[in-house]
């Protein structure tokens, strides 16, 4: 991994002219956020709303603020992802803690609750039994406990680490009652049947992971992007074991790579009826979704 030069302010400096100097800096080393990391990490070190900031560009940043910023500002030129620095990454409708113990949320994530909400209204279920295998932060099985009430949420994960991150984050939703949470790989941990099955399990082969971005590849945890050598190693298992944790005509939801589409449908075709992918909103495959045949 490549190491930049730190960052040197000069003193004293004004919001304006420390945005627009790290702006520069991030982008001589192609970051395309630039802007937007420079005025996120600030208003993280001026504990303010970035608004609130912008509307006072001329405002002085003291010594200790601008210290702070600039340590975030070096890890950053190393390629350290935002959510990890300042901790926390927004979904759906709230913001999550997050670790280097979990995946960070990606928005396209959102699709996988956006289909889950829309099936559970379709079949009709009022008091959903819903399992996520491979939970990490939350971000899907917190999204579907807040809009459904009186789901009955389970969600695992083989990591005792991510499964912390995701207990704080219910704690600090207020959703702690509304979920339980299972150590374990993929079903070894779980009892009974459910009416969903919702992941975003892993899905890089080994040919796309060495060609990952570099913040991906050196700070988010392995363990929640490598599936194997073809990619597709986690959804064969997963596939193959749902039905037995499904209530009858239950459902499975798959978050999936782009090009995963046509062999992810082709597996859950030999145990599932409808079954059918769903784009997300910059129009590649997102998820897959199957009923128990």
């Amino acid at each position: 991994m490549a190491i930049f030069i730190p960052m040197r302010y000069k003193s004293p400096m004004t919001v304006h002219d420390l945005i627009h100097e790290t702006t520069k800096r991030l982008e001589e080393i192609g970051i395309p956020s630039a802007r937007l990391d420079a005025e996120v990490l600030l208003s993280f070190c001026l504990s303010c709303d970035r608004i609130e900031f912008l509307k006072n560009p001329k405002r002085l940043v003291d010594d200790g603020e601008r210290l702070s910023y600039q340590r975030l500002i070096e890890r950053r030129l190393n390629g350290e992802p935002v959510a990890y620095l300042t901790g926390r990454k927004a979904f759906w409708s709230f913001d999550l803690d997050v670790t280097s113990d979990v995946l960070i949320p990606r928005p396209e994530t959102e699709i996988i609750v956006e289909e889950a909400l829309a099936v559970c209204r379709r079949e009709g279920f009022i008091r959903p039994d819903i399992l996520d295998i491979g939970t990490g932060s939350g971000a899907i099985a917190l999204a579907l406990a807040y809009e459904m009430p009186d789901a009955r949420v389970t969600a695992t994960d083989i990591s005792a680490a991510a499964l912390d991150v995701a207990k704080k984050n219910a704690r600090k939703l207020g959703l702690e009652q509304a979920l339980v949470f299972l150590q374990g790989d993929l079903f070894k941990p779980v009892r009974g049947r459910f009416d969903m099955i919702v992941s975003n399990p892993p899905y890089i082969g080994a040919e796309e992971y060495e060609s990952l971005a570099p913040g991906v590849k050196h700070f988010e945890p392995k363990q929640a992007l490598w599936a194997g050598q073809t990619g597709v190693e986690f959804y064969e298992k997963l596939i193959y074991q749902a039905p037995g944790s499904l209530k009858e005509k239950g459902w499975l939801l798959l978050e999936i790579g782009a090009k995963q589409a046509q062999m992810v449908c082709s597996l859950m075709k030999v145990g599932f009826e409808h079954v059918e992918v769903r784009m997300d909103y910059a129009g590649f495959s997102r998820v897959v979704k199957g009923r128990r045949k």
